[in-house]
């Protein structure tokens, strides 16, 4: 009736549930799918989205606390409809400015700001008060919305204070 998945999945915890997600909706048109994410990741809300708007679903998983929240999403996504966390809207929005540090969530620019000033990540959850993972997924999140690429060779921390400091 209705797929719930996470985006990240074994075997390598990245993009498996997404990706499981689009063949599910590849080879059967009109399956009601929704996708959590721990954090808003733009490039995988559009791959989801760009397919159709009905029968689909992408909330961060802060939202499947409230029951009752969550429960609706589900039943309008099995419905037709669509449930979108507003984070995911915004970041949706902000995607067409022409600034990309514009795309930053407020928390993301802080820890942009030190990684600037040459903190660690522990350096950095020190002084957010909040864990080394949660700084990882904020560092991962800034490199998406700068199109900073896993692939590339130069490395990332740097390339994204460069565009901080928009030299």
């Amino acid at each position: 009736d209705l797929v719930v998945t996470d985006v990240r999945m074994p075997p390598t915890h990245t993009d498996e549930g997404l990706r499981a997600a689009l063949v599910l909706r590849r080879q059967h048109p009109g399956l009601p799918i929704l996708v959590l994410s721990q954090y808003v990741e733009e490039r995988y809300a559009t791959r989801l989205l760009s397919t159709t708007t009905s029968g689909v679903g992408y909330l961060l998983k802060d939202r499947v606390a409230d029951v009752a929240e969550f429960v609706d999403a589900l039943r309008r996504v099995a419905d037709g409809g669509t449930a979108l966390d507003p984070e995911v809207v915004a970041q949706l929005l902000l995607r067409g400015r022409s600034d990309p540090l514009d795309r930053l969530t407020r928390r993301e620019y802080e820890v942009l700001a030190l990684i600037a000033e040459g903190r660690s990540n522990a350096g950095i959850a020190e002084a957010l008060v909040i864990s080394e993972s949660a700084v990882g997924k904020h560092i991962n999140n800034i490199f998406t919305k700068l199109d900073l690429s896993g692939a590339d060779k130069d490395h990332r921390r740097v390339l994204a204070v460069l565009r901080f400091l928009k030299i």
